[in-house]
């Protein structure tokens, strides 16, 4: 095995009955690092490739990561929706950054950005601590099209005052990455490099060598298909979770139009909250 250098060399070697693991070693051979899945496994424990990428993203080339964390899971009040990140940083002078890929424009969409950020403050104050203490955010979303189609390689975006004109300096910061952009700057060569397959492509070494090893080492290829099998079966479950949720909107449904039960009856026997039951009744009627 020590032989092997690539992801599709395990193809000729693996039980012809594996059909899974063949079509994630398939796969693996077209991943780049703007699909969520590689991403995953690209900055996980690499501190030093998300200094680089954070540097050119944000024009910073004095910034120091001191920690990083990929998919890092973030909820501090009940009920709230959580959220997971793909990459989560700190500098040296406190200030915090997420890092997301996004394939589509849907999933970068303002109101997601401005979640992430709020979540990201709620992460990073405690009971006791002065609203002053809040360190600054950076919420960055790499998107594979030129979201805003003005093609600038990067798209700030800050609170202002509308009445002075003048910065509002909340310390929270919103970047869209524009992963068309290409040029010869390091900007450019990274959007290029976030959208090669082939590590022997890529301009930056920090990067060829984490895709290298993630393709072409057994170590890194065994620690990609965990991270897809781990993917399929989140896919999975959100799948059986929101059939659950359809059905119980469904039996609710059937009892609202039934007229025959209150509202905190059909919340008991369907499961959802009454608040769920209210919407789903003002729905009904409009």
């Amino acid at each position: 095995m020590a032989c092997l250098r690539k992801a599709g060399d395990f193809l000729a070697v693996i039980k012809p009955n594996d059909q899974k693991h063949q079509a994630d070693l398939q796969r693996l051979l077209g991943l780049r690092p703007i699909d969520d899945d590689f991403m995953r496994c690209l900055f996980k424990d690499n501190i030093l490739l998300a200094e680089l990428v954070l540097r050119i993203i944000t024009g910073k080339p004095d910034l120091v990561i001191t920690a990083c964390q990929t998919q890092k899971d973030m909820k501090r009040l009940a009920g709230a929706r959580s959220i997971c990140l793909d990459a989560y940083g700190t500098d040296s002078s406190g200030k915090k950054y997420d890092m997301e890929v996004q394939r589509s424009d849907k999933g970068a969409e303002p109101h997601r950005a401005r979640y992430h950020s709020s979540v990201m403050d709620v992460e990073n104050l405690d009971a006791g601590q002065q609203f002053c203490e809040l360190p600054d955010t950076y919420t960055i979303f790499i998107i594979e099209k030129d979201f805003y189609g003005m093609n600038k390689p990067v798209y700030s975006i800050e609170r202002m005052n509308l009445d002075t004109g003048k910065p509002f300096e909340d310390g929270e910061h919103i970047l869209y990455v524009n992963g068309e952009y290409r040029d010869g700057s390091d900007i450019g060569k990274l959007m290029h490099d976030f959208n090669c397959t082939e590590a022997d492509d890529m301009n930056f070494k920090l990067m060829a060598d984490r895709t290298r090893y993630l393709k072409e080492n057994p170590k890194g290829v065994s620690e990609m298909c965990r991270i897809m099998e781990d993917m399929r079966n989140e896919s999975l479950k959100e799948g059986i979770k929101e059939g659950i949720k359809e059905g119980m909107k469904e039996a609710a449904l059937r009892m609202l139009a039934a007229r025959k039960y209150a509202l905190e009856e059909i919340a008991n026997i369907s499961g959802l909250s009454l608040e769920e039951v209210n919407k789903l009744k003002t729905e009904r009627n409009t």
